[in-house]
């Protein structure tokens, strides 16, 4: 296969509002040791690419100034120790940055094989939301069957995902959702309860819904004034796991009462890990989550594709928040 020495990609040179997202030429990137190029088919949109873009989240040392932290597509290329029969593989990933582009280079620990129960669209809407949800709620928040989980965002790509998951592994989940419309998408799509956080006091409906125990975990992308609101919600041994602070990044919080109750109080960032750790994650889905989607029980949740070189009315149609489940930018 001739590879190109240029490509098109979205590599805003400042920050700034949607408009910074137009398509530009930029080299191939070549594949390091460890590391495979994938002919991107099609790459998820995240909120941390619109944090990036308006220049409040710069991708970790080394990794692409193009956004984009999942995607999907066949290897052509592979670097030193990565065996050849990859090759002519599909694969989707999870990568540091480079994803809104027709080539990406991602680290082959990273990669999971795109099986025939879905498409390039789907298999890119995947990676990012997938190894969040899994390692915040399940390995950090340790949810297991039976347990009764809150997570806020409901709709939204991660929300979404933990939904999907939580039926597939036996847990409850209440879901946060701003619209009578997201609550009745949320309750279709599996959530066992939804609650409309504009409209009603989401504290007071989850011990209600618990009969006053509260719930075992919490998945915040809020923080600001949520966390002690959450904290309200967790039953006692209760985990409350922070991934985001759309909300604002400073809290005040009980000290006596999170030590009368036992409460964790957790959180993690996934970008800024290192290979090692995704490549542990990625075996670890591989393993346990990876045959549901070559059954065909997992899928993402679906709103809306757009060409890379909309890539503006991606971020638009994001940051308006009318979106249920995962945007992707297709090649």
């Amino acid at each position: 296969m001739t590879i190109p020495a240029t490509m098109t990609a979205i590599d805003p040179e400042a920050a700034g509002g949607p408009e910074v997202l137009v398509p530009m030429t930029r080299p191939v990137p070549q594949p390091g040791p460890g590391d495979v190029l994938v002919r991107v088919a099609a790459a998820g949109v995240n909120r941390p690419d619109v944090l990036q873009r308006k220049g409040g989240y710069a991708p970790p040392p080394g990794a692409s100034s193009i956004p984009g932290l999942e995607i999907a597509g066949e290897v052509v290329a592979v670097g030193d120790d990565v065996p050849r029969e990859m090759i002519g593989q599909p694969v989707c990933a999870l990568v540091a940055g480079g994803g809104y582009a027709e080539y990406c280079v991602a680290p082959a620990g990273q990669c999971l094989t795109v099986p025939e129960a879905l498409t390039m669209v789907e298999a890119a809407a995947l990676p990012e939301t997938l190894f969040t949800v899994w390692t915040n709620l399940f390995e950090r928040g340790f949810a297991s069957d039976g347990d009764t989980v809150l997570v806020h965002g409901g709709t939204s790509g991660i929300g979404t995902m933990a939904i999907t998951l939580c039926g597939l592994f036996g847990i409850d989940i209440i879901v946060t959702a701003g619209s009578p419309d997201k609550i009745a998408a949320a309750k279709a799509l599996g959530a066992t309860h939804a609650i409309d956080y504009k409209a009603e006091d989401f504290v007071a409906r989850v011990k209600e819904i618990t009969g006053g125990k509260g719930v075992q975990v919490v998945l915040d992308m809020v923080g600001g004034d949520y966390v002690p609101r959450n904290l309200q919600c967790l039953a006692e041994d209760g985990r409350h796991v922070s991934i985001a602070v759309q909300g604002g990044p400073t809290a005040t919080i009980p000290i006596f009462d999170i030590m009368r109750r036992r409460l964790t109080l957790t959180g993690s960032t996934l970008r800024n890990r290192d290979v090692a750790f995704k490549t542990l994650v990625a075996d670890e889905l591989s393993r346990t989550v990876w045959p549901h989607v070559e059954e065909g029980r997992l899928k993402p949740v679906m709103d809306r594709t757009f060409p890379l070189t909309q890539a503006a009315d991606a971020h638009r149609r994001m940051e308006a928040g009318d979106h249920v489940g995962k945007i992707v930018l297709t090649m």
